[in-house]
């Protein structure tokens, strides 16, 4: 089984909009200016290839960006840096094979050297102690709760401390920026002035 972790690509943005759209109730649907907004804004936005197949995506945002998550609006009004996990997801083909924690790893490897916390949430409405648990014991504390909406789920919401950051904010961050290194390097965002279009994207 050949696996990469890379950053997205326009042409893989079909794919991610079906895994995401069947992924289930504990993942909120996507529609295509919402995927687009994610390719042009996110920080973080990487999907993991097995074998030639798309298996998963992960997308983060740090702070300052033009999303009105609620979940991401709260940890704006109460921190002044972070990268804000906004989904996860998994085809179940690929499933219990560690990829969630693959991709955790490789987030918290790009946030650590660029912010001090890292956050996320998850849904208390339905409670899934699996999902609890992975965030419990991978560093994540709750610092609040909040119901998504007027009827939307309550969640709790996660930071996890990056007690590297304090180092390389010392070291790099002050001192000149981080080393000009592929591994450290911000994602390509979109620049073409003709992007090619989505399934099911409306032409002007």
């Amino acid at each position: 089984m050949a696996l990469a972790i890379r950053d997205v690509r326009e042409h893989d943005l079909d794919a991610v909009l079906a895994l995401n759209n069947t992924a289930g109730r504990s993942i909120l649907t996507l529609d295509v200016p919402r995927l687009r907004f994610f390719y042009e804004h996110a920080d973080y936005f990487r999907v993991a290839e097995i074998d030639g197949h798309l298996a998963g995506f992960l997308i983060a945002l740090r702070e300052g960006r033009p999303y009105d998550s609620p979940n991401y609006v709260w940890f704006g009004e109460h921190y002044q840096q972070f990268a804000y996990i906004d989904r996860i997801v998994i085809a179940n083909a690929y499933r219990r094979h560690g990829l969630g924690r693959i991709f955790y790893c490789d987030v918290n490897s790009y946030a650590e050297v660029r912010v001090p916390l890292l956050t996320c949430e998850v849904f208390l409405e339905p409670r899934d102690d699996v999902v609890v648990l992975f965030h419990g014991t991978y560093g994540f504390q709750e610092v609040g709760q909040q119901r998504m909406g007027n009827e939307g789920p309550q969640v709790s919401l996660l930071a996890k401390d990056l007690p590297s950051y304090a180092y390389v904010r010392e070291t790099y961050l002050e001192r000149g920026g981080l080393p000009d290194v592929p591994w450290l390097a911000e994602r390509e965002h979109l620049n073409s002035d003709t992007p090619r279009r989505l399934a099911g994207e409306r032409r002007p």
